[in-house]
């Protein structure tokens, strides 16, 4: 089984690699978007690297090397992943209490799980995700971008301390934001064929070096500079006490790691018109962190952000990817000088257009036409994802709707009440809706043992037995009628219902069902039936 899963997926893998059509790739589009990522990604791999309390190059290094795994053979073209805040935060406490050499182990780990996750088609209960949820997952994560921006604001003053910029750096600083956004906003209507973001961010360094203005660059951040990613073995002792230190980091990273990039996946598949891959995708993550953590790297994700950069800049195939983490090698091995002269600025700006263009602004009107359940899990769920992080947010979510929709099937249990066309005197209840555990007490109700006639009929045409706690429903009702002395038959039970009530080993029925039409029908429950 697992072998012809490993199979199927590296066919699949090899035929979505060849499959790009280059003779509809627009090159020139592709590699500018990529650069245009590549830039932005700089600052966030640092900025996500000291979150989690690595060295920058850490950070980087994952970006480049996640992001062009990933790129290369993921589930959606046009889909950019490396260092995320989401796996940052999580990181920080290993890497706090044991070392960096334990995140390398635990990304190594975490890599695996994702391709096992991969390999058995786990990808594909992403479906389960409500349109709710996903909402309040673009809402929140909008919000959490652009609230991640108004760090770059802080400066170290003469003490040391952090503070709020003020003053004419503040308004230099978001004179230049504001140019920046502009600036995107007016490039398509001007020339559709260069990305916006790329020309904003070199109009705004242009004015930057031309006036040496005194405002925060990249380099301000940290040195980017560095070698070629070398072979690192993690210097972790091969023991079980290892293991139980980064199993469990490992398991929520993995988690957190693939929750956000089949989120993101299903983001970029409806602006891209494009479906399936998420199991692909699974498995491409989980190989690029497990090449990463032998590479000094800490590992990442889907990035929904830099995505959106890349598809609203023209980047929407495997080119552009690729493109911006072979970029973001070469800033790192010869161009870290140039890079470090870009302002923060420019790219504040560029990463407030994408909160921008990432938020669901029709969600805000939405919320007074939905019915309440969907309004409150949508402002739930962006709660929740500014509070805590992206994957507790869906979590709840998703458990929410489940309980949601639990609570209103339930409701919808019924029965209709008539004279039995087949015995005189005979009382039928017709059940309508499905019965579950959340519909057996309602279920209950529906009965009245004490005054009902001698016999009782239960229709199940229109009704479906679900769970053990239906079975136990009509076990107990069948019981009530069984010590008042009265008999109970149950009919047009399904075949599926059939072995449920068989299996559960509490009912002892006579059998005369018709294997022709798959029901079970007039089942009669004798007195002494129950064990």
């Amino acid at each position: 089984m697992i072998k012809t899963n490993i199979s199927t997926f590296a066919k699949r893998i090899s035929s979505s690699a060849s499959s790009e059509n280059l003779s509809k790739v627009n090159f020139p589009i592709e590699i500018l978007a990529g650069l245009t990522v590549a830039l932005a990604l700089v600052p966030e791999a640092i900025a996500f690297a000291f979150v989690a309390g690595v060295p920058p190059l850490t950070g980087l290094y994952a970006a480049f090397m996640v992001g062009l795994i990933t790129a290369s053979f993921g589930g959606r073209p046009g889909m950019i992943s490396g260092a995320t805040g989401a796996l940052a935060v999580v990181m920080v406490s290993l890497v706090a209490s044991h070392g960096i050499d334990y995140l390398f182990a635990t990304v190594v780990l975490m890599g695996l799980i994702q391709i096992l996750a991969g390999i058995f088609k786990l990808g594909k209960f992403i479906r389960m995700v409500p349109h709710p949820v996903m909402l309040g997952f673009v809402n929140g994560l909008a919000i959490v971008i652009g609230l991640a921006q108004l760090k770059q604001f802080q400066i170290t003053n003469d003490n040391g301390d952090v503070v709020w910029m003020y003053g004419l750096e503040l308004v230099t600083t978001l004179a230049l934001v504001g140019l920046t956004m502009f600036t995107i906003w007016l490039t398509p209507k001007l020339i559709k064929s260069f990305p916006a973001p790329l020309a904003a961010i070199a109009l705004t360094t242009a004015i930057v070096i031309g006036f040496d203005l005194p405002i925060l660059r990249v380099g301000d951040l940290a040195n980017i500079s560095g070698g070629f990613p070398a072979f690192y073995l993690p210097k972790v002792p091969l023991n079980w006490s290892t293991l139980e230190v980064i199993i469990p980091y490992a398991i929520i990273l993995a988690t957190i790691g693939l929750i956000e990039s089949l989120l993101t996946l299903n983001l970029v598949g409806d602006i891209t018109n494009k479906r399936g891959g998420a199991s692909q995708e699974c498995v491409a993550q989980g190989a690029a962190n497990f090449i990463t953590g032998f590479f000094s790297g800490m590992g990442g994700c889907a990035m929904i952000g830099q995505s959106m950069i890349n598809v609203k800049s023209g980047g929407k195939t495997r080119i552009s990817g690729i493109s911006s983490a072979l970029f973001l090698l070469s800033f790192i091995l010869f161009a870290s000088t140039l890079i470090e002269l870009i302002p923060l600025a420019a790219l504040i700006g560029v990463m407030f257009m994408v909160v921008i263009g990432t938020f669901a602004w029709n969600s805000l009107n939405m919320l007074f036409k939905v019915p309440k359940s969907d309004a409150l899990i949508i402002v739930l769920v962006t709660a929740v994802t500014v509070v805590e992080d992206l994957a507790v947010a869906v979590v709840v979510g998703v458990i929410i709707s489940a309980l949601i929709y639990a609570w209103t099937t339930a409701s919808r249990v019924q029965a209709v009440t008539r004279s039995s066309r087949t015995e005189e005197g005979a009382k039928v209840y017709e059940i309508e809706g499905p019965l579950f555990f959340g519909s057996a007490t309602t279920f209950s109700e529906l009965f009245n043992p004490s005054t009902d006639p001698e016999t009782v009929i239960v229709d199940f045409q229109k009704s479906r037995v679900v769970d053990q706690s239906a079975l136990q429903a009509i076990e107990d009702i069948a019981d009530k009628y069984l010590k008042a002395n009265k008999t109970i038959k149950l009919r047009h039970l399904s075949k599926d219902c059939h072995s449920l009530l068989s299996k559960s080993g509490q009912l002892i029925v006579d059998s005369d069902d018709d294997p022709d039409y798959g029901l079970a029908v007039d089942y009669k429950i004798k007195v002494g039936a129950f064990r």
